[in-house]
């Protein structure tokens, strides 16, 4: 384990494990480094995993300023680990918060991202439930500041999309919800304001992410209500995109059902590292649901001798 400068005076704890092409993985609001175990325990046979705490998380640095805490600094804070790793590029894996992060650095730096996976990704992303969300987001915040990460997570934990977790698994359930207690409710405040609340709507980025050439993994758990419509639309936007839903799963899908979970992360990157990951063909986007009704294509014209 290592503290890596951010840039900025921030210091962020950074784990590595395993050796081959880097592997990163970004954690969502609800979790922290240790939320990745099952994957990096899979993963670690075949790539170096980095995992991390972002700033607001313990063991790396809470600072205190709201300026300090915003999804383009999440963004840097990603290339910072990455740098701190000596890896030029990498896979990066996000949940949640971090599937946020993950597409934007595919779409900000697309040379450092070799493929990304965004789980769980949409939350206050369709614009007619913005303002809401962040309503939701401002209340959280507020809470965590007048009682504390503790008590916070007692409800938390069992929100609408947490319930599937507990249902499923209630060990790792109670670990995940003992872990979330323990966290900064400084960091998580600010972070709930500065990243989740201000961060821009994914349907507001639609016409950047049509351009992104990365490899993209969107996966989704069937119960999560906040990220259904995301992911379709990530889809159809994507051009490069593959999508997953996990059947009878919330919101932490990695912990939920990490086998069904790390079974379709590697099964992408197999495809991506042997080529296999394709880009979609246009003509399945035709309004036509046979074809019959559309145009034949012209035969391609052999070039000349």
């Amino acid at each position: 384990m290592v503290m890596i400068d951010a840039g900025d005076g921030v210091r962020l704890h950074a784990e590595f494990s395993g050796a081959g092409t880097a592997l990163l993985f970004i954690h969502e609001f609800a979790g922290d480094h240790r939320s990745w175990e099952p994957q990096v325990r899979h993963f670690s046979a075949s790539y170096r995993c980095i995992t991390y705490a972002a700033r607001g998380y313990p063991p790396s640095d809470v600072p205190a300023a709201a300026t300090a805490y915003s999804q383009q600094r999440a963004v840097h804070d990603a290339i910072a680990v990455l740098d701190g790793a000596g890896a030029r590029q990498a896979h990066v894996v996000g949940l949640s918060m971090g599937g946020f992060t993950a597409l934007h650095l595919a779409l900000a730096h697309p040379g450092r991202v070799l493929s990304a996976v965004a789980a769980g990704a949409g939350y206050g992303a369709q614009p007619e439930r913005q303002a809401a969300f962040r309503a939701e987001c401002e209340a959280l915040a507020a809470a965590l500041e007048a009682d504390g990460a503790a008590a916070v997570a007692e409800r938390y934990a069992v929100g609408p999309a947490r319930v599937q977790f507990q249902n499923s698994n209630p060990r790792g359930w109670a670990e995940f919800a003992a872990a979330l207690a323990g966290h900064s409710a400084l960091g998580s405040a600010l972070t709930m304001r500065g990243v989740q609340a201000a961060r821009p709507s994914l349907y507001a980025l639609s016409d950047q992410l049509a351009r992104v050439q990365v490899p993209v993994l969107i996966v989704a758990g069937d119960e999560d209500e906040g990220c259904l419509e995301p992911a379709l639309m990530l889809k159809r936007t994507l051009p490069r995109s593959g999508l997953v839903i996990l059947p009878q799963t919330g919101h932490t899908a990695n912990l939920e059902d990490p086998g069904a979970f790390n079974a379709a992360v590697d099964s992408f990157l197999a495809a991506v590292e042997r080529g296999g990951w394709r880009q979609r063909d246009p003509r399945s986007l035709s309004a036509s649901l046979t074809g019959i009704d559309e145009p034949r294509p012209q035969a391609a014209v052999p070039p000349s001798a």
